[in-house]
């Protein structure tokens, strides 16, 4: 009996300690959430909400009619269309090739299939400086095939295909980065079910394939077409800065601040920052409906 009461004993001072120690724990989380949560907003305040309210209220400290006047300038506009162009083709050209990239890499195995990936994944490590500079050393009049373009009157650099190139070779990783674990993850047991079944090579893909991976490919495009409307150190490199002709909205921009013309610097800054807003809403809604 004098046993079971010291069990006793300890086990209801055991639980009595339990109760008094998770209240403790519970404060001690609560004290840690509000501190770590405080410092996330602080920093996001000061790297991110500042910055931007500052682009727009500078933007506009002369008034609405001389921002408006501003953003639709003649090389505003030039500016505006050349980045949508860049950004189109970029998207387009790297969608098709992440799709067939990941496509191949992830269903079939093959020796060198490591080191492909490695050489697709290149512009996450290079700086897009040397990038504009190895476009210049290989396109340029004193590049490697620069006789050849010379003598067939094809101009890449300093110009506008010179731009697409450097915009598509920065983008490259972006959708295939995007792809390539879902599609690994996916396995090849399906299409190769539907092929033993007499589905064609373009059912198989769209009906298997496609469904699994429709969400990871929107995403990778709102990422690529992010990441090529912002671009600016190997389109500076490349493009020459010739104004109305190979200038892009982040080129144009540097352009009016070295200019001093603060004002449009920020006015065509803030035409960046809507784009970036409503790309950023378009990736949340998608994340959202992936879950």
């Amino acid at each position: 009996m004098d046993r079971v009461y010291e069990q006793d004993m300890v086990g209801d001072g055991i639980y009595s300690l339990q109760k008094v120690v998770e209240p403790r724990k519970k404060e001690d989380n609560s004290i840690i959430k509000y501190i770590l949560t405080g410092i996330s907003v602080l920093f996001l305040f000061v790297m991110l909400i500042l910055p931007l309210a500052v682009v727009v209220i500078n933007a506009l400290q002369e008034g609405w009619s001389v921002y408006r006047e501003n953003v639709l300038d003649e090389y505003t506009i030039k500016a505006f269309q050349l980045t949508v162009l860049a950004t189109v083709t970029a998207v387009a050209v790297n969608t098709v090739f992440g799709i067939f990239a990941s496509y191949l890499l992830s269903k079939f195995y093959f020796r060198g299939r490591q080191v492909l990936a490695a050489l697709i994944d290149l512009p996450f490590s290079i700086s897009p400086v040397i990038a504009g500079l190895i476009f210049i050393l290989t396109f340029g009049n004193i590049g490697w095939l620069g006789e050849f373009l010379k003598a067939h009157q094809i101009k890449i650099v300093f110009a506008v295909p010179g731009v697409i190139l450097a915009t598509i070779f920065v983008t490259l990783p972006f959708v295939f980065r995007e792809l390539f674990p879902v599609m690994s993850a996916q396995g090849k047991e399906e299409e190769e079910a539907a092929a033993l079944m007499g589905a064609g090579g373009f059912t198989i893909f769209w009906k298997i394939t496609f469904p699994h991976m429709k969400w990871s490919l929107l995403y990778g495009i709102i990422m690529c077409t992010a990441r090529a409307m912002g671009e600016f150190g190997a389109v500076s490199v490349i493009s020459g800065h010739l104004r109305g002709k190979t200038n892009t909205l982040s080129l144009h921009v540097e352009i009016l601040y070295n200019e001093f013309h603060t004002t449009a610097a920020f006015a065509v800054s803030s035409v960046l920052v809507v784009l970036a807003v409503v790309i950023l809403v378009v990736k949340n809604l998608v994340e959202w409906k992936k879950r």
